[in-house]
């Protein structure tokens, strides 16, 4: 047998059996590597090819980013917006049936953008918003899917960590570019679930009884004004050029502090050793996942892996419908087992060649695998946060769930436009001449 296929074979035998067996992630992927390249080095080489291969994806410029962007997502988590988003969005929904769980999607879309994570969309809005509405007599199981659905819509819309990784794996893709990607599907996303909302609220009934002032209409503005500003100063800054992704994290977490310290004051300096605590926890499991994902590339492209799975879709049929289709199913079910950034890490080289044949836009492709892998977050079983929106919803998954179909239905026709029609992805980066 030949030694690229024998490697090839037993990084994907190994990989598939530690990940069945619960080994973490990080462990399952340095393990199933290291293996790997012992048929093809000895002991000691393999040791230094596998330590310079972690140094070698770790020593990036671009990812200083993560870490900055983690802590301004911690900080601004604690820094009490959530509040004041949340006021925001009651103004931005009115009195539309089903006002508050619209008031939930409004909310998470643009915490989940400001603090780039999903489970904390779904813990804050969740615990704030599900108690009002269990007051106004909405069904818990309704609030609960009604977070769930919407909260990995702040994955889609900038700032996202998994972009940047995807800027990493996909050999330096415009991180601008893909943050101004995001933009449209992650608000399809949003308006799809609103949809089924608005249908669901009329049938059952649920109104709201919240209406606004004009003088409370402009001091809830105002007081969401200064967290909004944190999207504008820093994504416009990287997509205009003042200044790049790298220093844009560092720009976010300055003006987070500066908010949350001073002008919020919801945070004491004596908070700040945990903060950072916290991220740096965060910044080194995301860091070693790509220290070791940087092995498992080299095997891969050692052993044709990518090479040998994209002649084989392309040989399976030449429409381009149907690969995208398959393409698709394929990420959806990763999606079900494994977190976005490992996904991320390991089928980008794989799947990206097979689009890239078939004429399909690096940055179009980043958006539809980021897109696929972030429903994967609300389905089980390792859907984080679908375990976090019905913890803080105090209900029961297998009841939740039901519920969440009419949204699965609703985010997948979304999914599907997203996939065959590229300008909903490449619009805004091509307005800005990144196509």
């Amino acid at each position: 047998m030949d030694i690229a296929v024998l490697s090839g074979m037993i990084i994907l035998v190994m990989l598939v059996v530690l990940l069945v067996a619960g080994v973490p992630i990080a462990v399952a992927l340095g393990v199933s590597s290291i293996c790997a390249i012992l048929p093809i080095l000895n002991f000691e080489a393999t040791v230094v090819t596998g330590a310079q291969r972690i140094f070698s994806g770790i020593s990036i410029f671009s990812l200083l980013a993560i870490p900055f962007f983690i802590l301004a997502g911690n900080i601004m988590n604690k820094g009490g917006i959530a509040v004041r988003l949340i006021n925001l969005a009651k103004l931005v929904t009115g009195r539309t049936p089903g006002a508050l769980a619209q008031t939930n999607v409004v909310a998470n879309m643009l915490f989940g953008s400001i603090s780039g994570s999903g489970t904390a969309a779904a813990s804050a809005m969740g615990s704030i918003i599900g108690p009002i509405e269990k007051e106004e007599g909405y069904d818990p199981d309704f609030s609960a899917a009604a977070n769930i659905a919407t909260a990995p819509t702040g994955l889609l819309i900038p700032p996202s960590n998994v972009m940047i990784t995807f800027s990493l794996v996909s050999g330096g893709t415009s991180v601008a570019a893909l943050f101004m990607a995001g933009y449209i599907p992650g608000f399809l996303w949003g308006l799809a679930c609103m949809l089924v909302i608005y249908v669901l609220a009329k049938k059952n009934g649920y109104r709201s009884t919240s209406k606004f002032t004009a003088k409370e209409a402009v001091q809830v503005l105002l007081q969401a004004l200064p967290c909004l500003l944190l999207i504008v100063i820093v994504i416009g800054g990287i997509i205009f050029g003042i200044f790049t992704a790298t220093e844009g994290s560092v720009v976010a977490v300055v003006y987070s502090l500066i908010l949350s310290l001073f002008f919020y004051k919801s945070i004491k300096w004596k908070d700040l050793p945990q903060l950072f605590k916290e991220s740096a926890e965060m910044t080194g499991i995301i860091i070693f996942l790509i220290g070791v994902s940087s092995i498992m590339s080299w095997v891969m492209a050692f052993t044709g892996i990518p090479t040998a799975i994209s002649n084989g879709l392309l040989g399976l049929t030449n429409n381009k419908i149907i690969i995208l289709l398959i393409i698709n199913v394929l990420l959806l079910v990763v999606g079900t087992f494994m977190d976005m950034t490992p996904a991320c890490l390991i089928f980008t080289p794989i799947f990206l060649p097979v689009c890239t044949a078939l004429g399909m836009n690096t940055i179009h492709f980043g958006i539809m695998m980021i897109f696929n892998l972030c429903i994967g977050t609300i389905t089980p079983p390792v859907g984080t946060t679908l375990f976090v929106g019905v913890r803080v919803g105090n209900v029961k998954i297998e009841t939740v769930f039901k519920q969440l179909l009419i949204y699965f239905a609703a985010i997948f026709v979304v999914l599907l436009l997203v996939t065959y029609i590229p300008q909903i992805s490449l619009w805004l980066p091509g307005l800005m001449g990144y196509v």
